[in-house]
């Protein structure tokens, strides 16, 4: 009867462990629940990017044109883009769309650095490529959450 007794305590502390303590464990110090994709972390990065150059650059699209400030600004964004792109190599159409977004933000800050740095005006063209960069991105957001 001892004996019995002995093992029903000892079932009764593994079924408790298995079902309460177990679980306890995983979710106190296991993985996270959900693992984030390359491309999503890829699309997140592109956009921050993106963000940060359309909410700045148009403190710089009218003379007088401070160049400190802008020296600032451009080097956040370019940090950012770079960022980005260094996330967005898996090489999948997700990462590609929003690598090449990058690329053309990088090109456009550095037309628009050296429009500044020469006194001229911003490109012609500025909204226009804002808007084509701004709409890969949220094609790539678009393809990331399809994934």
């Amino acid at each position: 009867m001892k004996t019995l007794v002995t093992w029903a305590i000892v079932i009764a502390i593994i079924v408790l462990v298995w079902t309460k303590a177990l679980p306890w464990w995983k979710e106190h110090h296991g993985a996270p629940a959900t693992e984030t994709s390359a491309a999503e972390t890829c699309v997140t990065a592109a956009a921050a990017a993106g963000d940060m150059w359309g909410s700045g650059v148009g403190r710089f699209a009218n003379p007088p044109y401070d160049l400190a400030g802008w020296d600032g600004f451009r080097s956040r964004v370019e940090r950012e883009a770079r960022r980005a792109q260094d996330r967005c190599l898996c090489g999948d159409q997700t990462c590609n769309t929003a690598n090449k977004a990058m690329a053309d933000l990088r090109g456009l800050i550095a037309e628009m650095d050296s429009s500044l740095r020469s006194g001229s005006p911003p490109p012609s063209d500025l909204v226009q490529r804002q808007e084509a960069i701004d709409n890969a991105i949220n094609s790539a957001r678009e393809m990331a959450q399809k994934q």
